[in-house]
């Protein structure tokens, strides 16, 4: 690692001394009482969540002062931390310690997308690597997964010779991903994808076995290498969540994936029935499904007309995707009352169109939002934000009038 200057030092002990007066304030108690009774399943102030992952330019980047490459990262690790709260006051909890994820992860397929991606953007066009599943087929065997506990422990103490004595570090696992329908269609592109269950669905088939496969044994390695983590409290739950929970342990050793939160979704099959997603997806997720604990489900796609013959069968979700492209209040209606949080993603455009946020038009839609999800466990988190005009009272009085109107109208 490399050898940090006096400079990028004190820049660094700063936002760590930083980071640990957020963790010890009263706001941030207020805040973890928020998530722990929603990790007890109760119905309790929901916590509200502004989301920069599509545009860490603007909060992130666009404040880094640090030189060193490997400062600068650190750095951007920990204001990424605290945007949430330094910027936009809202209820992101904030920890006394630095969490390090395991260097560990599983690829399903051995070929790699070739992706174009647009200059100064997140977008990006997928190159297909083949139109033919079938005569291409070993494309997509050989897929991997790894595990490096060793360089892990080598950056923690890197990090920790830094800052240890303010913020000491803490090696966490995140929740078990089996991703498949997504990694595949950055092979073959969407369209490709969707005449493959026509053209050639025994094929698709070997190939959704295949990755489950990978999974299943990269699981197996975890467990018998004995690298599982406690995915509880400040672990992070895919889809930019938390572990918070008391069905699983939040310490001690983990010896099997079911001690474990898991994720997973197919937003790629959003488009098809459910009877194509029942025969093509479920039976492939429903394998993972039973190496979890408990489950978080869910991207952009539609849930709901999943919910009565697919996942309403998995008694370990605890967790569901409610994109703008459901039935907001028919997903209200099967999570009422249950220990399933309804984990809203509300529509991006009022936050991103250009020109002052309309406030008015902002409000009757969280008011829609809140009654929609009210009798349920309810976390709110804005994704898919493109940009606030690097306008940070933008953001800011977003969370503000989004909590207000929630605390008005949603009923637990």
């Amino acid at each position: 690692m490399e050898i940090v200057s006096l400079k990028d030092r004190e820049i660094l002990r700063e936002l760590a001394m930083h980071k640990v007066s957020l963790a010890n304030c009263r706001r941030n108690d207020e805040i973890l009482a928020m998530w722990h009774a929603q990790a007890k399943g109760v119905r309790n102030t929901p916590p509200v969540r502004l989301l920069f992952s599509n545009f860490p330019g603007e909060v992130v980047t666009s404040r880094l002062r640090c030189e060193g490459k490997e400062s600068r990262k650190l750095e951007a690790r920990l204001l990424a931390s605290m945007v949430g709260r330094d910027l936009f006051d809202d209820d992101t909890p904030i920890s006394d310690r630095l969490e390090i994820s395991l260097f560990a992860g599983a690829y399903p397929f051995g070929a790699r997308p070739n992706l174009k991606r647009s200059k100064d953007s997140i977008g990006f066009h997928i190159e297909p690597l083949t139109d033919d599943i079938e005569e291409d087929f070993e494309l997509f065997c050989g897929g991997t997964f790894s595990a490096n506990p060793e360089k892990t422990k080598e950056y923690c103490t890197w990090i920790d010779e830094i800052i240890g004595d303010i913020l000491p570090t803490k090696i966490i696992m995140g929740s078990l991903t089996g991703a498949i329908t997504n990694p595949l269609v950055m092979l073959i592109n969407l369209e490709t994808y969707y005449l493959s269950m026509y053209d050639a669905p025994e094929t698709l088939h070997k190939i959704m076995d295949m990755a489950t496969n990978v999974y299943e044994r990269y699981y197996d390695f975890l467990e018998e290498q004995k690298l599982l983590l406690p995915t509880n409290d400040f672990s992070p739950v895919c889809q930019e969540s938390f572990g918070f929970t008391d069905e699983l342990p939040s310490n001690g050793i983990i010896t099997s994936t079911k001690q474990m939160w898991g994720f997973l979704e197919s937003q790629e099959t959003t488009a098809v029935s459910p009877e194509t997603y029942g025969e093509f997806v479920y039976p492939y997720q429903d394998r993972l499904v039973k190496r979890f604990g408990l489950l978080s489900y869910g991207c952009c796609e539609r849930v709901d007309a999943l919910w009565e013959d697919y996942l309403s069968k998995w008694k370990n979700l605890r967790k569901l995707s409610v994109s703008p492209f459901n039935n907001e209040r028919q997903v209200g209606e099967y999570l009422r009352g249950s220990r399933v949080v309804y984990y809203s993603k509300p529509r991006a455009e009022f936050v991103t169109n250009p020109g002052p946020l309309d406030e008015e038009a902002l409000r009757v839609y969280f008011r829609g939002v809140a009654e929609a999800a009210s009798g349920c466990l309810f976390e709110v988190a804005q994704r898919e934000v493109g940009t606030i005009f690097g306008d940070f009272n933008r953001g800011k009085r977003y969370v503000e009038i989004a909590k207000e109107t929630i605390e008005k109208y949603w009923k637990p």
